[in-house]
């Protein structure tokens, strides 16, 4: 039986986990370790100056109390996977987009990383939200994440080491297209809310920013942001190599 590792960075108790859980049900054994409380935006990050416990939510389910998703996949291959790596790993489905560079800020994103740096094939899932409507029920993202689980243990993955997939789906399209992206320059504001409390003491809210992107011409076909706008299921190879190779010899002519 494939085994399947699952985690998020919207918590435990997210309806995307739920729905993430449902539509893998029957492609194989099913372990959950998820926050246990949102931890958005918390990057790559793992937990090195306090301690960490497991509890058991249900059968196979468990939230690591105060962990971020990196911490919950790095604990989870370490005790809950020492005779036998899961099969694949799966993060999501995160309510909100994870395109361009927020990429880098993303726990769910994070998550799927830390599966490759363990050597085992991962996804990262994220549904592009309204946040002016109804959260809606996940089925696109249900319906794509069963097909790609299928058609990998049907055959292999597709990536090379150190490498996973980023799906986001579209927010109001029905059909199941996919496309093949590369990750678009996403634009930020710097949108920080000063406020002050009863006391006076201030304090700073970050705010979102709106999806605003610059495509690159480079024959590659589409960013992970137009896709998104014309309809498809966006899925983007990101690998962990950060390297600015084409930056290397006018730095070694600069130095």
């Amino acid at each position: 039986m494939k085994e399947i590792l699952i985690s998020n960075d919207d918590g435990y108790e997210s309806p995307g986990l739920r729905a993430l859980i449902s539509a893998l049900e029957g492609l194989g054994r099913i372990t959950v370790v998820a926050p246990s409380t949102e931890k958005s935006a918390c990057g790559h990050s793992l937990t090195l100056t306090r301690p960490l416990s497991f509890i058991s939510v249900e059968d196979d389910f468990y939230k690591l109390d105060d962990g971020t998703p990196s911490d919950c996949v790095y604990l989870a291959l370490h005790s809950l996977f020492e005779e036998r790596k899961p099969d694949l790993v799966i993060s999501g489905i995160n309510k909100g987009s994870n395109m361009g560079e927020d990429i880098t800020y993303s726990g769910t994103a994070a998550a799927a990383m830390e599966g490759v740096l363990q050597g085992i094939p991962s996804i990262a899932i994220s549904q592009v939200m309204d946040f002016t409507q109804p959260m809606g029920d996940f089925a696109l993202a249900k319906k794509a994440i069963r097909h790609l689980v299928e058609k990998i243990f049907d055959g292999e993955f597709p990536l090379n080491e150190r490498e996973f997939l980023n799906v986001n789906i579209p927010y109001d399209a029905d059909e199941l297209n996919f496309a093949v992206t590369y990750a678009g320059y996403r634009y930020y504001a710097n949108d920080a809310h000063l406020h002050r409390n009863p006391r006076g003491l201030e304090y700073y809210w970050l705010g979102l920013h709106p999806l605003e992107y610059k495509a690159r011409e480079h024959g590659l076909g589409l960013c992970d942001f137009e896709a998104i706008e014309q309809g498809f299921v966006s899925i983007t190879p990101i690998k962990l190599d950060l390297s600015a190779y084409e930056s290397m010899e006018k730095l070694r002519e600069w130095l």
